[in-house]
């Protein structure tokens, strides 16, 4: 733990070493800034710990020297638990500083959800699923802009995408990321038996135009007519846009818009969020961290949460936790119990592993 305390004291001299050379570029300043002010809380508890260790050493040296004067020795005890317990606050303090932070956590996001194992049942699930996340992103006074919705037959949604955008939007909405179960009685089905189907959801930080330089030579653009499944206002103009990244292979197709403008600009924001994501899980390999848990195929089988309609609760497998309110849920009301479960479950893994090194 010392050892961690000397390196942040370190850094943060060294920072500022840095920000006061003129040399340094605009972009680097602005990172190194950043930086610093992130470590600021944690020099002030460290600085403060420091002072606690000291005015224990005093408070052990008094009791030691009133060895013949119960009174003085009696209080200068009584206040030297009282500083060990601040103490033990203030390491636990410290620790929590010390958590990895993810500079993507105040960012908005990007929300897909695609239908996956159970045909029609499927696409009307992640239709509820979808509106779902629009109905909890009004109750957090988030802005929730739809970027594109491919229809099926029965006006299910086999994939639909929106920007989510307001404080902290990432660093809740991540965890929502896998296979999401439904279990319930479709609308198809005559005999009245339970079905399982699935959706999946996929959530992808924002990316800024700082953070992800799109050179025109490595975008193919193409326009086409929208209309048919899909196009929710089918027109005779070539206003739907596909845009091909050249160097990566991804495509990304909105058809959701009348003007073609808009459409594009909506594509290139998918587009930049799935480069800052796939750059940040390149980046997470390389330095051996956590890499963020992939949704899969859709299956049944790989599910983060299971929603039984007949029972009437929602389950979540990773915490354990299961809520009998699947109604309030559905209109985004009771997401914030599982949220905060998981934010908690990743700060305590996060802490037992710095114990555990330090």
């Amino acid at each position: 733990m010392e050892r961690k305390m000397v390196a942040i004291e370190g850094r943060y001299a060294y920072l500022n070493q840095l920000l006061a050379q003129p040399a340094a570029a605009p972009d680097e300043l602005m990172r190194f800034g950043k930086e610093l002010s992130r470590l600021e809380d944690s020099i002030r508890c460290i600085a403060a710990l420091r002072e606690k260790r000291k005015e224990m050493e005093g408070l052990k040296n008094l009791v030691d020297d009133a060895a013949e004067d119960d009174e003085m020795r009696q209080m200068a005890a009584d206040d030297l638990q009282m500083a060990s317990r601040e103490e033990t606050e203030g390491l636990q303090h410290i620790l929590s500083l010390m958590l990895p932070s993810d500079d993507a956590d105040t960012r908005g996001c990007i929300l897909e959800v695609r239908a996956g194992t159970g045909g029609e049942e499927a696409s009307l699930f992640a239709m509820d699923v979808f509106r779902m996340y629009e109905r909890f992103a009004q109750k957090n006074s988030w802005n929730f802009e739809i970027l594109d919705i491919t229809e099926s037959e029965m006006r299910g949604y086999k994939e639909a995408s929106a920007s989510i955008t307001g404080d902290g939007v990432y660093g809740k909405l991540k965890f929502e990321s896998g296979v999401h179960r439904v279990q319930r009685v479709p609308v198809t089905e005559k005999s009245g038996r339970v079905h399982t189907s699935a959706a999946s959801v996929a959530v992808l930080p924002q990316a800024d135009e700082v953070d992800v330089n799109l050179r025109n030579e490595d975008i193919r653009l193409d326009t086409y007519r929208s209309g048919g499944a899909g196009g929710q206002h089918a027109n005779t103009t070539s206003s739907a846009v596909r845009i091909t990244h050249l160097p990566t292979g991804i495509v990304i197709a909105i058809q959701d818009e009348r003007s073609q403008h808009q459409n594009k600009a909506k594509a290139l924001k998918i587009l930049r969020a799935k480069l800052y994501e796939r750059e940040r899980s390149r980046q997470a390999a390389m330095r051996s961290e956590l890499r963020q848990e992939q949704i899969g195929s859709g299956d049944r089988s790989e599910r983060i949460r299971t929603y039984n309609y007949p029972q009437g609760r929602v389950t979540d497998h990773r915490v354990g936790i299961t809520q009998h309110s699947i109604e309030n849920i559905m209109q985004g009301e009771g997401l914030d119990h599982f949220i905060d479960a998981l934010i908690s479950k990743q700060e305590e893994e996060a802490l037992a592993s710095l114990k555990v090194v330090g």
